[in-house]
């Protein structure tokens, strides 16, 4: 009976020399581009610090700031659970126990906002914090 030549093992080494090349080749890139610049890398690190100019931090500021409301917004529109109301919903299983005569004590608790949840913006805590961030 002859044996079949390829095998698991030539996949595995396929890959490790796919991946060795793809490390070469960003080696070379990186070193073409080191010498490009006519400054020896170890040089850059030792070299003094250039001004960066007028800038103003308030300005940069104000941007992120008024970007905010825009991030929040959108955020707070997303659907936490995609899988909710599915079969394979992992927020919808529960792990419980009860102790003597106290209530039993379930990890529903904890994952039911979340999972029920139709946005972020709805969740108890979570949609408080994207209203005061203007979302």
């Amino acid at each position: 009976m002859a044996r079949h030549d390829s095998s698991h093992t030539s996949t595995g080494r396929r890959a490790l020399a796919v991946l060795a090349t793809a490390g070469v080749a960003l080696g070379a890139g990186a070193s073409a581009a080191s010498a490009a610049t006519g400054e020896p890398v170890l040089g850059a690190l030792n070299s003094r610090p250039t001004s960066i100019g007028s800038i103003d931090p308030q300005a940069g500021v104000q941007g992120a700031l008024g970007a905010l409301p825009y991030v929040t917004g959108a955020v707070s529109g997303l659907k936490p659970n995609p899988l909710a109301g599915t079969g394979v919903d992992p927020l919808d299983n529960g792990v419980g126990t009860q102790l003597a005569d106290f209530q039993p004590l379930t990890s529903q608790m904890l994952t039911a906002p979340v999972a029920q949840a139709q946005s972020i913006g709805s969740i108890p805590v979570l949609g408080e914090v994207t209203k005061v961030l203007g979302g």
